[in-house]
């Protein structure tokens, strides 16, 4: 993706994206990609959406982190799933690059619809992964990591394993932190090796980082003053009709 050849209107309605997922991500504590990657993918392709919010993510992801409590614990825990996640994450940027982003939209839009129906989940316990904690440190690692690489959300399937094994929400939004600054700091250096993350690149969505870290530090200030519940009504209101018009967007695409 040139910069260059983004229109202003374009550059506005990234800035615009990145302030609302970042004060989401500020309020909820996660979900930074999965609001802003199906905005920008309305108005690009899947590629450019994620090169675009790679070092916003990267910043977002670092604040979360510092401003998080007893890391200690929770890494100690559950850094199998983080270490897991940059290989996947390597595999998945490798498919982004190289095949037609187009029809990821569908794989996009697919994550979303989990997303909105992992509720359904609540109170149900994946018996396997308690069994055999290594082998889903492994699965759900890779996939997540995958799924990050190919579509820049993991957050669905790492909430599935999270409710699999009744993980805290403290320590849930950690590790989810944790692993997202993982997989993203293996796909910037997959899309470096590739030659696709230039100067001009970073340098063009420097701003996008500073609103994206303004919005997350005003959405953790304002985050005890919101109801959580509306909130996230609201949110999964919006996930539905994006995930619509993504997939409409596909499907017009095949005329």
């Amino acid at each position: 993706m040139e910069p260059a050849l983004l229109d202003t209107a374009t550059w506005i309605a990234a800035g615009i994206i990145v302030l609302l997922a970042g004060l989401g991500h500020g309020v909820l504590g996660l979900g930074f990609p999965l609001l802003a990657t199906p905005l920008l993918a309305i108005f690009l392709d899947i590629r450019s959406a994620v090169l675009i919010t790679l070092l916003p993510t990267v910043t977002v992801n670092l604040l979360s982190i510092a401003r998080g409590g007893r890391w200690s614990e929770s890494i100690g825990r559950y850094w199998p799933l983080a270490l897991m996640i940059p290989f996947g994450s390597f595999f998945g940027t490798q498919v982004l690059i190289a095949v037609d982003p187009s029809p990821l939209r569908l794989l996009l839009a697919a994550l979303i619809l989990l997303h909105l129906v992992k509720d359904r989940l609540r109170g149900t316990q994946l018996r396997w992964v308690q069994d055999h904690p290594r082998t889903a440190y492994l699965a759900f690692g890779f996939a997540a990591g995958f799924l990050a690489g190919t579509v820049n959300v993991m957050v669905p399937l790492l909430i599935i394993y999270a409710l699999g094994i009744g993980m805290s929400p403290l320590v849930t939004v950690q590790v989810f932190n944790l692993c997202f600054l993982t997989g993203k700091l293996a796909q910037i250096g997959t899309f470096g090796l590739a030659g696709m993350l230039s100067a001009e690149l970073v340098a063009a969505t420097l701003p996008l980082a500073a609103l994206a870290a303004a919005a997350l530090l005003l959405g953790m200030r304002v985050r005890d003053r919101v109801d959580g519940a509306t909130y996230r009504g609201w949110l999964r209101k919006a996930l539905a009709v994006m995930a619509l018009i993504l997939v409409a967007q596909y499907l017009a695409s095949l005329w």
